[in-house]
């Protein structure tokens, strides 16, 4: 199978620079590295095709070769088109991988740096404020800078000298027969520094625990789930490294009237047995005030009414959903005297008139009887 084009394979044209060309790969080899496809071959393929691509293109002299002669060139050179040596190899994961995975360093005696750790938090909101939207002061344990040493761990007027075990690379090669591995400098943990003077308000960590303050503007229609990414509100990072972010998670408290839906409402709604038989008008509550519901004469328990237009409206979906209500017929309780035996007259009225006045009840006795005559010839 003939080898595809380079720059082809990174998606990235002849003229990009070596920074676009590092950052076609870091975007190829997140998606298709072999940790996070286990077991596909497809992935595996186009990982080692990406990361051949990158070691020629990142090269100045080996990409002018390629230029000029194509994968011909390069036939017989070290990670050019027959393969990769343990060397390079290194170089590249050293060089790319670290910044991915915030293990790598940075080559030629600098200290790495390390990004700082993404944080969570739950806001809970009430659901008018979830609807409307909100700015919303919050609270956040982190870790931030260290103000005395500006985060280098180092007491002032000192600074961090270059580890002597890696040369400030953060990480050792060990050769084991054909294979070099590399691993974390067990001297300076991978910071490629070491502290000799460390200082007193941090102890030579760089960070400082934290209660961080932010205000947060809460977005109208957030629903339960919802995260809102503030970026660069996370942990501090390392050796002058960039911090990580803050999620806000989002939770809504359960609301006495209402249930939520995505942009629809539902909720129950009590009506008095006279009103349910005879007909009538309910006030029914809403999120902007009150609307009139009409109850027709001999509506059911469980009957659902919807009314368009007065549900909420979502980050996502800025139309408006609807209402559900759901009408529920309650029986009377604490009767008198009198009051029972007003029902009772009533009760008698009602079945001289037949099933006219009940056809669920007649219908489902009807059913019941049915049921039973079938049991008993069995």
């Amino acid at each position: 199978m003939a080898k595809r084009d380079y720059y082809e394979v990174l998606g990235v044209k002849k003229s990009a620079t070596k920074d676009e060309i590092k950052k076609a790969y870091r975007r190829l080899a997140m998606k298709h590295h072999p940790d996070r496809n286990k077991g596909d071959d497809d992935a595996t393929r186009r990982f080692k095709e990406a990361r051949e691509a990158y070691d020629v293109l990142s090269d100045a002299e080996k990409r002018a070769t390629y230029d000029q002669f194509g994968h011909d060139g390069l036939r017989g050179g070290a990670g050019g088109a027959g393969g990769f040596g343990a060397e390079g190899f290194g170089d590249i994961f050293g060089d790319v991988f670290g910044d991915i995975f915030g293990g790598g360093g940075r080559r030629g005696g600098r200290s790495q740096v390390f990004r700082g750790a993404d944080l969570g938090y739950e806001l809970r909101l009430d659901l008018e404020k979830a609807v409307s939207g909100d700015t919303v002061t919050i609270e956040v344990p982190t870790q931030a800078a260290c103000e005395t040493c500006d985060g280098s761990g180092a007491r002032k007027g000192s600074k961090p000298s270059q580890c002597t075990t890696c040369g400030g690379v953060g990480q050792v090669r060990m050769q084991q027969g054909f294979f070099s591995i590399q691993q974390t400098c067990p001297a300076c943990k991978g910071s490629g520094t070491v502290i000799s003077d460390p200082c007193d308000s941090c102890h030579g960590r760089g960070r400082v625990s934290r209660v961080k303050k932010l205000s947060v503007k809460v977005p109208g229609g957030v629903d339960e789930g919802d995260r809102i990414r503030l970026s660069g509100e996370g942990e501090a990072g390392r050796n002058g490294g960039p911090p990580g972010d803050l999620y806000v998670e989002i939770r809504v408290n359960p609301h006495k009237i209402f249930t939520r839906e995505g942009a629809d409402l539902a909720c129950e709604v009590p009506v008095s047995i006279t009103t349910a038989a005879l007909g009538g008008e309910v006030e029914l509550p809403t999120l902007e005030g009150h609307v009139s519901l009409k109850v027709p004469a001999g509506t059911q328990s469980g009957k659902v009414f919807r009314l368009r237009g007065k549900g909420v409206s979502t980050v996502r979906d800025r139309r408006q959903g609807d209402l559900f209500a759901t009408v529920l017929v309650e029986t009377p309780v604490n009767l008198t005297d009198a009051q029972k035996s007003l029902l009772r007259d009533f009760e008698k009225a009602v079945a001289e008139g037949g099933d006219k006045h009940n056809p669920r009840a007649d219908s489902w006795l009807g059913t019941v009887k049915r049921f039973f005559d079938r049991i008993g010839q069995a």
